[in-house]
């Protein structure tokens, strides 16, 4: 890739409104803004001689001051059960990692938001790795693109969640300028119902991205004590679970048609005991919320393992049988390091090859990517 260009210049880090005052200020006609957008997000191109309907100068411009595309594919590995994970390079050097989640009627793209991450979270393997930087908004929209460049014939992508690597509403004004674009008519026009936002509860930063629009909000809980949730997630220590649950209980833009999907992380032995099923509704009472069980994902960087499937059915039964609404979610993508909790970039000395080209020949040339019989 090229050097690292500002932001500023770095087309997909504007929102649709956004651009076109970029344009404007710098002599080109708002509509023009307009045009490079469909060719970005609806016709997938990005690079500007291709963009046949702009004028020469316009072409020109964009060739050489703008950057269009801030990220390339260092590896795509899949998984047994066809959940893919791409490794992605920025301009800088730094990769992260996307994974594309199918399910019957829907295709998920998990997005990341930030190099590593500074939480520290004791049963993530994303925390482990630290935090070197956020990612821009441009970064964080092209993982969409490449996402899309690799999705099988007859795919699309219908759902995005921002549960990769990094807290999201750390990267606050990257995150909204990114949601906005993908939300925007110009943009890629998706229902903002299927975009999904998770944090472990950064309350300072919970209605500006309420107010982004009507998306979903995800909470990651992980326990039903506050000396159980320091330890899995520290932040806990500054936003406790009862301010963190009032602060909800409390949010207007929170309502029986809107409501928080709370994560709750099955640990053997840790928070998997039936007085912690028991104590989980009455902790979530008066928030209209939904409750998603994971079974932990096992790695290298954490003690923790998940409890036998009789000990989670038990919990769920105990959460059901209280009245509240509770999902156990399927663990995909875990031969590949691809689930929750699992992003740490594993395996990619050996699969880079400095380049930036993807070495995983299994991937590269299968079947069912955009162009191919």
């Amino acid at each position: 890739m090229s050097s690292p260009k500002p932001d500023a210049l770095a087309l997909k880090a504007h929102s649709p409104d956004a651009l076109r005052e970029q344009f404007r200020s710098r002599g080109f006609p708002a509509y023009r803004a307009d045009q490079v957008l469909e060719w970005l997000y609806r016709h997938e191109i990005d690079d500007p001689e291709q963009m046949t309907n702009l004028p020469a100068d316009l072409r020109a411009e964009l060739a050489g001051s703008w950057s269009l595309r801030a990220l390339e594919l260092v590896q795509a590995q899949r998984s047994v059960d066809g959940t893919r994970k791409l490794a992605l390079r920025a301009a800088d050097g730094a990769i992260i990692e996307s994974v594309l989640i199918p399910e019957e009627r829907r295709l998920t793209l998990c997005i990341s938001t930030q190099v590593g991450c500074p939480l520290e979270c004791s049963f993530c393997a994303t925390g482990a790795l630290g935090f070197t930087r956020n990612l821009s908004a441009a970064e964080i929209i092209d993982q969409v693109c490449r996402a899309r460049e690799h999705v099988d014939q007859g795919e699309s992508i219908t759902n995005l969640v921002f549960m990769g690597m990094g807290e999201p509403l750390l990267n606050l004004p990257n995150l909204l300028e990114a949601i906005r674009t993908l939300i925007h008519p110009k943009g890629f026009a998706m229902a903002p119902r299927r975009v999904t936002v998770s944090t472990v509860g950064v309350l300072p930063q919970l209605r500006p991205l309420l107010e982004v629009g009507p998306i979903n909000l995800a909470v990651s809980l992980h326990a039903t004590t506050d000396e159980v949730r320091d330890v899995l997630v520290p932040l806990n220590r500054k936003f406790p679970l009862a301010e963190l649950l009032g602060s909800l209980r409390e949010e207007e833009l929170i309502t029986a048609r809107r409501p928080v999907f709370f994560e709750y992380t099955l640990i053997e032995g840790v928070n998997d005991s039936l007085e912690d099923a028991r104590r989980l509704p009455e902790l979530l009472r008066g928030i209209p919320s939904k409750l998603n069980v994971i079974p932990m994902n096992p790695h290298s960087d954490s003690p923790y393992r998940a409890p036998r499937r009789e000990a989670i059915d038990r919990f769920t039964a105990e959460i059901h049988a209280a009245g509240m609404r509770v999902t156990l979610r399927r663990n995909r993508g875990q031969d590949i390091d691809a689930a929750c909790g699992q992003l740490a970039r594993r395996g990619l000395d050996q699969a880079a090859d400095g380049s930036g080209r993807c070495r995983d020949e299994a991937t590269r040339d299968g079947p069912g990517r955009r162009g191919e019989a």
